[in-house]
């Protein structure tokens, strides 16, 4: 399959040829070829002992002969673990992505590819990669459902704020052609479009609420949010990074932000201004509380006659219970044993 494209007016292509994958079928004759070739190392080795017991410089050739076919053929035994595939070339040709688990037998001068064999991605803190674990994959290309955790990155919201973003997203490869041959190592170009993706979505976010903010394009404000909609800057960071792997026969199976936080150049600020916004509002629930209890005080005063106020004595009192009731501190009471006057 060939995708030829530009990029050209705004439209984001590639130009590229991408392989597709072919399935080797094993020939299931593992065990017997490691048998046949034991027997011929074996047999060429006597064969030369003999050979040189009896002065036989055409036995010891043959022997050497056939000694060599016995390693060429156990070369070509291949063990195949479940959720593994082994991607092989033949003289620079690719003739198929071996998948099936058990014991095979292939052509010896078959050779494995994997360029990303040995990189290794950034794992989530309790996951600790082993060394003996990647040495045992070989060229080997692990099917399994893995984890990138990158690390934590500095983008500007939409607000231009400094926020700090970490992301993990979950992965396995689909496509074993692709991720070897269209890319030239599918683990570094994941974690490439991994941070660029982030980087892409969280722009169009503030980090809280903010008005005449459209976070989704469609020319509306709305109150998308980093901190009030995260799972859905999940999913829309899942799928841009899924529509840049899939050149790369990647799966993008969960995306997930696992930390968020404003840059600390500018926590502290942030943090005074959020204490000052939930400061104020609190504060105008205690004000209309405050001014609905004068409002009822004044009227069952009126109502039941006890005391005549006019608009001086009616505006003092409603200054000394506004005072007592949205003070910070307990009222001290005065006692008048005088005249109001």
């Amino acid at each position: 399959m060939i995708l030829i494209s530009n990029k050209f007016f705004g439209l984001d292509v590639w130009k590229g040829i991408a392989m597709k994958e072919k399935i080797l079928k094993s020939t299931g004759k593992g065990l017997l070829m490691l048998f046949v070739s034991l027997i011929m190392m074996f047999g060429g080795c006597g064969l030369i002992v003999y050979a040189g017991v009896n002065e036989l410089p055409v036995f010891i050739a043959g022997g050497m002969i056939l000694m060599l076919l016995g390693f060429v053929l156990i070369m070509g035994i291949k063990v195949v673990r479940p959720q593994e595939a082994i991607v092989y070339t033949l003289f620079g040709k690719y003739i198929g992505t071996l998948k099936e688990e058990g014991f095979h037998f292939i052509n010896p001068f078959a050779t494995s590819f994997n360029p990303a064999a040995h990189t290794r991605l950034g794992q989530s803190g309790d996951v600790k990669s082993s060394i003996n674990v990647d040495a045992a994959m070989g060229k080997k290309i692990s099917l399994k459902a893995m984890t990138l955790s990158n690390s934590k990155q500095k983008v500007n919201d939409a607000l231009g704020n400094p926020v700090e973003v970490g992301v993990a997203v979950i992965w396995k490869v689909v496509d074993t052609a692709a991720a070897v041959f269209n890319v030239d190592n599918f683990k570094e170009y994941l974690s490439l479009q991994c941070d660029t993706s982030v980087r892409d979505i969280v722009k169009l976010y503030p980090y809280d609420v903010a008005p005449d903010i459209d976070t989704t394009g469609d020319g509306i404000a709305d109150d998308g949010s980093l901190r009030g909609s995260t799972t859905v800057v999940a999913e829309r960071i899942k799928k841009l990074i899924q529509e840049k792997v899939n050149i790369a026969g990647l799966e993008i199976v969960e995306a997930r932000i696992t930390y968020l936080a404003y840059a600390p150049e500018i926590a502290s600020a942030m943090l005074q201004r959020q204490q000052a916004t939930a400061i104020i509002d609190a504060k105008k629930v205690i004000v209309e509380g405050a001014v609905g209890m004068v409002e009822m005080a004044l009227e069952m005063l009126e109502e039941k006659g006890t005391v005549e106020l006019d608009e001086e004595r009616k505006a003092a009192m409603v200054s000394n219970l506004l005072v007592v009731l949205c003070g910070n501190h307990e009222a001290q009471p005065v006692v008048n044993s005088g005249s109001l006057y």
